[in-house]
């Protein structure tokens, strides 16, 4: 790890965004006084925690989506923001569970908490420049944070955008409260723009987890995503939970007839750089 690269940041906020009954997500706002740092939107940072941890290492490096578009205005100090999952994780031998070291870290850490970070990282989610373009996004739990940015990049910088634009995303740890509603006037705000349309996934069985919810909505707009992604107009992006991928590679393999015929089709979005993922365990 190369700490050269690194920069301090203080927490300004962190404020929990999901209810008592599900999983722990919270939004932490962090201030960087550093003014040679500068991000652009839908990249990420790595969070340093520091050890020791197992095999000797130092600090545990974690890298986190940066949930909010470019800043603008005057000001010396820079914020951004990025959300965070408190997870656990079970040995399988044991059967003992653990925490996840960078995210209790920081669900734990307090306002005026310094913290030391990596980055910017470049996103692989990259604005076509012809604004005819369709956009299909699918993502689970804190995958919106890039598609956060991203979609208000778009909307920022364009005012509109002519091609269709269609984000699948299952949660049921809060974050559409936060960030899909009209309230709050974030993603909401979009969806006025006729060429606008979120599905928000929520599953009323939480046992089976958000992947059943993600994948009724897919199947249930499947014929809508075929059409969309055989347009040679159209470039497909995936965040969040391999599971997300698992769930539409599965979806998509019954709307095409078979794996083969999916695995074609998909295997020509890569190759035209029509498709791009940010994914994690």
């Amino acid at each position: 790890m190369h700490l050269e690269s690194s920069c301090d940041a203080v927490i300004k906020s962190s404020t929990r965004i999901s209810p008592e009954s599900a999983d722990e997500v919270r939004q932490l706002v962090l201030q960087i006084d550093d003014p040679t740092f500068r991000y652009a939107a839908g990249q990420s940072i790595g969070v340093l925690v520091p050890g020791p941890h197992a095999f000797g290492n130092e600090y545990h490096h974690r890298r986190y989506s940066i949930a909010n578009p470019i800043q603008t205005g005057n000001s010396e100090a820079l914020e951004l923001e990025i959300l965070v999952r408190r997870c656990f994780y079970l040995d399988e031998i044991s059967g003992e569970q653990y925490p996840g070291i960078a995210s209790n870290y920081l669900c734990d850490a307090k306002i005026g908490d310094k913290l030391k970070i990596t980055g910017p990282f470049r996103s692989p989610f990259k604005i076509p420049a012809n604004k005819s373009s369709n956009l299909l996004m699918i993502g689970t739990g804190t995958g919106i944070a890039p598609f956060r940015a991203f979609v208000r990049q778009i909307y920022d910088q364009h005012g509109s955008w002519d091609g269709q634009v269609r984000l699948f995303y299952g949660d049921n740890g809060g974050m559409n409260l936060l960030y899909m509603n009209d309230e709050k006037k974030d993603l909401g705000q979009y969806y006025d723009d006729e060429t606008f349309k979120a599905f928000s996934a929520l599953t009323d069985r939480p046992l089976t987890g958000v992947e059943s919810g993600l994948q009724d909505s897919l199947t249930d707009n499947a014929e809508e995503c075929k059409k969309l992604i055989t347009d040679p107009n159209t470039y497909v992006f995936l965040g969040g939970q391999e599971k997300a991928a698992e769930v539409f590679n599965k979806v998509m393999e019954e709307t095409f007839g078979s794996a083969d015929a999916w695995n074609q089709q998909k295997q020509s979005l890569i190759e035209k750089d029509r498709w791009a993922e940010l994914l994690y365990h």
